[in-house]
């Protein structure tokens, strides 16, 4: 069975998505992020504090290349800054695009202060257009978040997906 990688800004679904399709498909489901955290015992916010962008993005990718045997993994939103972990992640499964509008994001992401990239951050809306772009590009399979109910989600993956 082909890995799922579920792709996408912060905010758009990835871990519930990937928890629903869990449930779905009654296998594993793995968030790289709580994976991070949980291998570094500390939380997402102050690797970034700690170490920076480059030095989360470090941990990311080797926890991407040590799940392969998890079959629905969610992704950080940052995920496709690196080459590297676009390539891996064709070479190893199918990317799904949770793809939401900047007006959703912002809804869901309003008062979420777990996020280091949201917080304080003027380019918000730069970041998410770049990104956005990078996602498309590399995804085998897109969602619309905004006009499909979590339901409608997952089983729009599981038909465009061979599980």
């Amino acid at each position: 069975m082909q890995i799922i990688y579920l792709i996408g800004f912060m905010g758009s679904g990835k871990t519930t998505v990937g928890r629903a399709l869990s449930e779905a498909m009654q296998e594993q489901a793995v968030d790289i992020d709580v994976e991070i955290e949980s291998r570094l015992g500390k939380k997402i916010v102050d690797i970034f504090q700690d170490e920076g962008e480059c030095g989360f993005r470090i941990h990311e990718t080797a926890t991407l290349r040590s799940l392969q045997h998890i079959p629905i993994i969610s992704t950080g939103g940052g995920i496709v800054e690196r080459q590297e972990n676009i390539t891996y992640m064709k070479e190893t499964g199918v990317i799904v695009y949770l793809k939401a509008s900047y007006e959703l994001i912002v809804k869901r992401l309003s008062g979420d202060s777990s996020r280091p990239l949201w917080q304080g951050n003027q380019e918000k809306r730069a970041l998410y257009q770049r990104r956005i772009t990078m996602y498309a590009a590399c995804a085998d399979v897109t969602v619309d978040c905004n006009k499909l109910t979590l339901e409608e989600q997952v089983d729009f993956i599981l038909s465009q997906v061979k599980v």
